[in-house]
């Protein structure tokens, strides 16, 4: 019982320190400089759009692996990227066009807003991110999205994350009873 209250004041102080203005900050929406995403928008909702986002998804990252796993800096990452194009656009219509699509992709680089998001120990906080976009078709569907730079999504394996803040707190404070 003693374990189950002071776990419950844990979450208490956790949330109040997330309303009063700790964690991360939901109301900065300026440009994160430092990171570089990828997004890859689904024609639609329908399981074939999204079965084939994700072959596309395996195809990109299969593409792009070799070219940015060891970039220095998100400028770099950038001018591989417009450098690929044309590439990444190739691979994703003739993924598309291979499993019977009729609609084909627009690739481009821009500023897109994201959500809050774990990878691994990193957390990229709310805001609006320099991204490559594909865009499949109609792009209305539920999307994927990672990093570029650093390279999170473009390692030998990728293995992502999801933490829960509370959660941590939690095992931190049991490890420490025992």
């Amino acid at each position: 019982m003693k374990k189950l209250s002071i776990t419950l004041f844990l979450i208490g102080i956790i949330i109040a320190s997330f309303i009063v203005g700790g964690g991360f900050d939901k109301k900065d929406n300026s440009v994160k400089t430092e990171y570089l995403r990828i997004h890859i928008r689904a024609n639609s909702n329908a399981s074939s759009d999204q079965t084939v986002k994700y072959l596309i998804k395996d195809a990109v990252v299969d593409l792009l692996t070799p070219y940015l796993v060891n970039v220095n800096s998100k400028d770099e990452a950038i001018k591989i990227l417009n450098s690929l194009a044309d590439n990444i656009k190739q691979v994703t219509d003739n993924l598309l066009s291979k499993n019977g699509f009729k609609y084909t992709s627009k690739v481009s680089i821009d500023k897109e807003k994201f959500p809050t998001r774990w990878y691994q120990d990193y957390c990229l906080p709310e805001g609006i991110y320099d991204a490559v976009i594909i865009y499949l078709g109609e792009a209305s569907g539920d999307n994927w999205w990672c990093v570029v730079y650093p390279p999170l999504c473009f390692t030998e394996t990728e293995d992502i994350t999801y933490k829960s803040i509370f959660a941590e707190v939690i095992r931190k404070f049991y490890k420490k009873e025992k």
